[in-house]
């Protein structure tokens, strides 16, 4: 769950600020190195462990689904409304 607290939040996003501002520039290869640099990184902290590998492997499946449930519905949405339904099987979705 990304909705994590407020003071939380003032610590990490002035360090994403930075991040996010080279990933701007940089190609979709660039990003996947962060986000797996991260993941790696928490992982030598935590321990090479199943269970750590199994948190991991889990808060990246919810943060896609989350990126898809929040942001990429919604837009496919407006796109079905502005273009129209692929068939009747998507007309009263």
């Amino acid at each position: 769950m990304p909705y994590i607290k407020q003071e939380n939040r003032d610590i990490f996003d002035p360090l994403l600020e930075t991040i996010i501002r080279g990933v701007k520039v940089a190609g979709v290869g660039d990003l996947n190195y962060i986000i797996t640099r991260i993941v790696h990184k928490w992982i030598e902290i935590e321990g090479l462990k199943y269970k750590n590998l199994n948190a991991a492997i889990g808060v990246l499946d919810c943060a896609k689904m989350e990126l898809y449930r929040m942001i990429a519905a919604p837009y496919e949405n407006g796109k079905q409304m502005e273009n129209g339904p692929i068939s009747e099987l998507d007309r009263d979705s």
